[in-house]
């Protein structure tokens, strides 16, 4: 069995959950979300908490267990709190403005590039040169900040480029003069 299958899903007073054919919906005060349940995991809606457990006791099955835990969790406190993830921008004349739901990044291209926010994802630019984002599905909010990332990823030798918040980058020493 998964350890961390095995524990309950603490459910606060101001959310509702739904489970309905395999399917279920948390409703918290920053929106709705929906999931699929695997048919190898049942899921127990109680008094204050969710319960995951298996059909039968195998490896996958143990997995599958401690996976939609995780992501029954992750929905609870996306629709509470919401998640939020943070990049850097490192480079002479590299910078973020917001405009509408629409990231427009100059970051060393000819022309700047124009990045559209998905629906769910909120963006606010500070200092010029940090983007957060903010949104209830924490999934969503790591791809879209993986997507600003891919479009000028850090560099080894200047550190330019888009970045996570904290994120090191290893450092490479230039060429030498002989």
């Amino acid at each position: 069995m998964s350890r961390v299958g095995k524990q309950p899903v603490p459910v606060p007073d101001k959310t509702k959950i739904t489970w309905l054919d395999r399917m279920i919906t948390v409703q918290g005060p920053k929106g709705n979300l929906s999931r699929k349940i695997h048919p190898n995991v049942n899921v127990e809606v109680k008094e204050g908490v969710i319960e995951v457990t298996v059909r039968e006791d195998t490896r996958n099955n143990g997995a599958l267990q401690g996976l939609t835990r995780s992501l029954i969790n992750n929905m609870v406190v996306g629709v509470n709190e919401g998640f939020e993830r943070v990049l850097e921008i490192n480079g002479i004349g590299y910078r973020a403005t917001l405009n509408g739901d629409t990231l427009n990044l100059n970051i060393g291209f000819s022309k700047p590039v124009d990045f559209k926010l998905p629906e769910g994802i909120s963006a606010t630019v500070d200092k010029k040169n940090n983007i957060r984002l903010n949104g209830i599905d924490k999934e969503k909010v790591g791809d879209t900040a993986a997507a600003i990332r891919r479009l000028r990823p850090p560099e080894p030798y200047k550190g330019k480029g888009i970045r996570y918040d904290g994120e090191y980058v290893r450092r490479k020493a230039g060429k030498t003069a002989a």
